[in-house]
Formats: C-alpha cells, structure tokens, sequence
C-alpha cells in the first residue's frame, strides 16, 4: 500500500512537471531591426526622402498659408471699398438757412462714424454746400457751418478729428442746376469724400 502511495505521488509529481513544461512560455523572437540590415547608403537614401517628403509638405502648408492671407487682403480691400463706396453714396440735407442737423443726417452720420472706426485708415472732407439765394460771401459761411456741424458730431460720435477735414463750397457746386425749391433743397447738403 505503501507502494502504491508512492508511485501514486510519483504520478502525480511527473504530471504536474509535464504539464509545467507544457505551458511554459516560449522564448519570443524578436524580429530584426530592418533598419540594421540597410546599407550605410541605403540610410542615407531613405534620409533624403524623409526630407524631401518633409520640404514637400512644408512647401504645400506655406502656399496654402499665402493663399489665405491673400484671400484676406483681397476680402479686407472688398470690404474696404464697400466701404468708401457707402461713405460717398451718403449726403446730409439742411433746411433753408440752418446748419441744424436733422434725425435723418444724425443717422446718416451714425452709420459713417460706424465705418471710419472699422477702417481706421479712412480720412474724409466733409464738403458744406447752400442752394443759390444769398451772397456769395453769406454762403461760403453757411456752407462751412454746415460742414463744421457735420464734422463735430462725426468726433461726437468717436471719430478722430485728425482724420476730418471740412470745406465750403458754397454755391459754387449746385448737385441740381435749376432755380426752384426742390433744387434748392438738393442743394443745401454736406457731402463726404474719402481722402486717398
């Protein structure tokens, strides 16, 4: 019985030994450095291919960023001209004899105020006009108020004076050249000229 116990256990140790080496872990091959069987000039090929292929990208990225900014410029330059293109399209009227800015010239004002603070490279000259009754002299006077009045609510509003400038013309420039009252009330304005 006592036999029988021992080879028992013998059997049991010798199964435990196998099943050991059965599962045991393999030595895992590492697979060579493809790397370390290329030539010196091999390397050096692929070298310069990775850099060319760098420069390339490189290349491709810059003219993609030059395309931008220059996308930028020309939208910058569109919408600068909308700009001058607006300003000069407004004009402000006076009754006969004032320089009393209306609610319609005080809005017309707003909106110029609103492009010369986006395009700080704007200038203008803000020309003061009067219909054709009066003196000369009388005209040329009322046509700087005008003008003046128009200048300083655009510095009420925000805008820097040394980017204003004011003329009179007076009589001299009719928008209209007739001698009735809707001429007349053409003529008396304040125009806007954007300086280059």
């Amino acid at each position: 019985m006592k036999n029988r116990s021992v080879v028992l256990l013998a059997l049991i140790l010798a199964l435990f030994l196998f099943a050991g080496f059965g599962c045991g872990k393999r030595p895992v091959e590492t697979p060579t450095d493809p790397a370390k069987e290329l030539t010196e000039e091999e390397r050096a090929r692929l070298e310069e291919e990775r850099i060319k292929e760098e420069m390339r990208r490189q290349a491709l990225e810059e003219r993609r960023l030059q395309e931008e900014r220059m996308q930028r410029e020309k939208d910058a330059e569109v919408r600068l001209q909308e700009a001058v293109d607006e300003i000069a399209a407004n004009r402000i009227h006076f009754a006969f004899d004032s320089y009393e800015l209306t609610g319609d010239a005080r809005s017309t004002l707003q909106k110029i105020s609103e492009y010369m603070k986006r395009f700080e490279e704007l200038r203008l000259v803000v020309e003061g006009h009067t219909d054709e009754r009066g003196t000369a002299e009388y005209n040329l006077a009322l046509g700087e108020r005008r003008a003046r009045a128009a200048y300083e609510f655009l510095v009420l509003l925000g805008v820097s004076s040394n980017r204003l400038q004011i003329i009179s013309y007076g009589q001299e420039r009719p928008l209209v050249d007739e001698s009735n009252e809707s001429a007349w009330a053409q003529n008396r304005r304040a125009v806007f000229k954007v300086l280059d």
